[in-house]
Formats: C-alpha cells, sequence, structure tokens
C-alpha cells in the first residue's frame, strides 16, 4: 500500500525531500486511515499537500506517461486519490460517459440488463455505500489460499500505473512466494500482445 511514495519518487514525480517525509513523516497508509477516519491531522496535511503540489493534477494517476484528460479517467482516479486537495470532499459519483452508455436501451439489452425499481442506472446509489477505509486490507492472503487450493492466479499491475503500483504488486508477490515455497518455473521475460512488447513477466510453480 505505501509503495505509492517509491513510485512517485522512481518516475520523477516528487523530490527527494519530499520522497523521505512521504515515507518517514506520514506514509499513504497513515493517511488514508486519518482522512478516511475524519481526524486528519496537520502534519499528515502537511505532508500530503506537498505531494499534491509536485504531483499536480496534471499527471494521470493511472498511467503517470499519458496526456491528462481531465474528465473520465481523473475523475474516476479521484475515488482511489483522496489527497487531490487535502480539506476538501470528493464527491466519488463524479459523472461520466460511461453512466450514459449504460443508460442507452440497445446497450442494457445487450447486456440483458433490467432496469427494476429505479429509472436510470447510476455508478453510486443510496443503498451501497464505499468503506473507503477498506483499501488497506491486504488481499495477498486470499491469493495465497487461492493458490494453495489448485486455483491459478494472475496478478498484474501496469508499469506505469500509481494506483497500484508494480514495485508493491512485486514485493507482494515476491513475499507470497517465499512463504508458499513457490519456485520460478518461467524466468523473467517480455510479454507480447501481437507485435507490441507490453510488459514483462514470470511465473512461478
Amino acid at each position: 500500500f505505501n509503495s505509492r511514495a517509491e513510485y512517485f519518487w522512481s518516475h520523477g514525480l516528487i523530490s527527494d525531500s519530499t520522497y523521505r517525509i512521504f515515507t518517514s513523516v506520514c506514509n499513504y497508509s497513515r493517511y488514508v486511515s486519518e482522512y478516511y477516519g475524519g481526524s486528519l491531522s496537520p502534519l499528515c496535511a502537511r505532508v500530503m499537500n506537498q505531494v499534491t503540489r509536485e504531483t499536480s493534477r496534471f499527471v494521470d494517476k493511472y498511467d503517470v506517461t499519458l496526456d491528462v484528460c481531465l474528465s473520465s479517467v481523473l475523475s474516476q482516479s479521484m475515488i482511489l486519490s483522496p489527497h487531490k486537495r487535502v480539506g476538501h470532499r470528493i464527491d466519488v459519483c463524479v459523472e461520466d460517459e460511461t453512466v450514459n452508455y449504460l443508460n442507452r436501451k440497445d446497450v442494457q439489452e445487450a447486456l440483458h440488463a433490467k432496469l427494476i425499481g429505479v429509472k436510470k442506472w447510476a455508478v453510486c446509489s443510496s443503498v451501497l455505500e464505499y468503506e473507503l477505509l477498506n483499501l488497506q486490507i491486504p488481499t495477498i492472503n486470499i491469493v495465497g489460499s487461492l493458490v494453495n487450493s489448485g486455483i491459478r492466479v494472475l496478478v498484474y499491475s501496469g508499469d506505469q500505473d500509481s494506483v497500484i503500483p508494480l514495485t508493491g504488486s512485486r514485493t507482494l508477490v515476491q513475499n507470497l512466494a517465499r512463504d508458499l515455497g513457490l519456485k520460478t518455473s518461467i524466468p523473467y521475460r517480455v510479454w507480447f500482445e501481437g507485435k507490441q512488447v507490453t510488459t514483462q513477466t514470470y511465473r512461478a510453480n
């Protein structure tokens, strides 16, 4: 969860001094706990303001190399990025093109979706609510239990994604492999999609 700081720093998005305070004074896990718990300390507020200033709103957190589009992708990133502006509460039900698309009759018919008791499909409702503190609950033990049950698992992280950084996923998978006694069966290699190099991959048994 706290690999975000290393990712920002290694991709040149934050300075050395900001990296130091983001890993020692107030890490992301502590910030999320305080922010969503309604008890944000002045110390964490200062740290996150500095991180926000340096990363800026013009960097797409889901792909730090893309030109930013100030609509769908960025608005969705607000759900997982409470540090947009400290002290400013963000409505997670941001209007998006997806809403209009999924409310088209032809799309609903193609999906065999029926609106029962509601006039319009929406991202959020008054019935289901986000429990954003659950963002910190580790899922690696669930992955481990699936592997132990004989279920094959693919753990994927985009290498330009700062929301779920590759650096964190790599550490978690390595620790899981160690704990379960797994060995690498296929070494680290290039992964192609068609003729396009997409990323690197390896497999453990």
